[in-house]
């Protein structure tokens, strides 16, 4: 298995590495996180697990509200324009060893993810203090970029900060500015983990503060299932990346069509502009649909849970 929270925590004591941690709820979107914790003021996070078509992974941490625009991140390292999609699932499971809505910079601590590629909003380095889940979505913590640094270096990965929202030109005469981030390999996922313990002789004396906000019972859910499944997915099933595509091909010819009858532009701009609002707009409704598909994946296997359980209890014979 791979490192729990505390382990984590464990580790971070062990590196003298000063931290915060905030429990609430467990939260699947910024946005719910916000609730809990937006007030105390530190800088919000949103993280993805993207994948290139050679399968290699990258991890994505920006501020809340910076724009990833996934086509012209893709073409800075060197993949095309099409070259960077979100990671399936099973990827954060096997490689990252996380659920969904719990993707972090510390979940390359794990043995699993050093193929794994790191890529920092640069604006982190201004904050004072930047807030991460610690591997599970029901607490934040709490710290600062140097630590986050820190922590990295200890687990082998170089810090990379990227101002993610320029766009500089890429060209014959202007290389991917971000080609030496893409990784050498693909991580194996098949690969057994290395099993982890508590790291030994953590210092008691590092000053760890740790609060409670609106905390409630952890609720643990069901993900999907995994590659490993027996069960074959059926034959209907679609993909997150592809129901989002699916709704821009339905909205796209549909705004083309309105805009080109109340607006004086050409249509090869308009094409340009809905690239554009695809490209930007893309990631942001991956992770909604993520978080949309996990809470049916929990709704569903609580509900049948229950159903299992009724229909059990009624039917068990009764002992005299």
């Amino acid at each position: 298995m791979g490192y729990t929270k505390d382990q984590l925590l464990a580790r971070l004591q062990e590196l003298k590495i000063d931290f915060t941690c905030y429990d609430h709820p467990v939260v699947l979107t910024v946005e719910e996180q916000a609730k809990h914790v937006g007030h105390l003021g530190g800088a919000l996070s949103k993280n993805l697990l993207l994948k290139d078509k050679k399968h290699r992974l990258y991890v994505v941490s920006a501020l809340a509200g910076t724009k990833v625009d996934m086509k012209i991140l893709s073409q800075r390292l060197g993949l095309g324009k099409g070259g960077l999609r979100m990671a399936p699932e099973e990827s954060l499971l096997q490689v990252l060893q996380v659920p969904l809505g719990c993707v972090t910079p510390f979940a390359l601590i794990n043995e699993s993810a050093s193929a794994v590629s790191l890529l920092l909003d640069d604006g982190f380095k201004s904050k004072q203090s930047c807030y991460f889940h610690p591997l599970t979505n029901d607490v934040t913590i709490a710290l600062s970029s140097s630590n986050l640094d820190k922590f990295l270096i200890s687990v082998g990965k170089q810090p990379a900060y990227v101002k993610l929202e320029e766009a500089p030109a890429v060209g014959k005469d202007s290389p991917p500015d971000l080609a030496h981030l893409v990784p050498s390999g693909a991580p194996n996922s098949s690969e057994q983990p290395v099993e982890n313990t508590t790291p030994t002789n953590v210092a008691h004396q590092n000053k760890v503060t740790k609060e409670t906000v609106k905390a409630k019972p952890k609720v643990q859910s069901k993900g999907p299932e995994t590659s490993q499944s027996k069960v074959d997915k059926p034959t209907n099933y679609i993909g997150v990346d592809k129901f989002v595509n699916d709704v821009f091909d339905i909205i796209s010819p549909v705004f083309l069509s309105e805009a080109l009858k109340k607006l004086d532009v050409k249509e090869e701009e308009l094409s340009s502009i809905i690239d554009g609002i695809r490209g930007r707009a893309a990631p942001d409704l991956e992770s909604i649909a993520l978080s949309l598909k996990n809470t049916s994946y929990t709704s569903g296997f609580h509900a049948g849970f229950e159903c299992m359980l009724n229909r059990g209890l009624k039917g068990r014979p009764s002992r005299n």
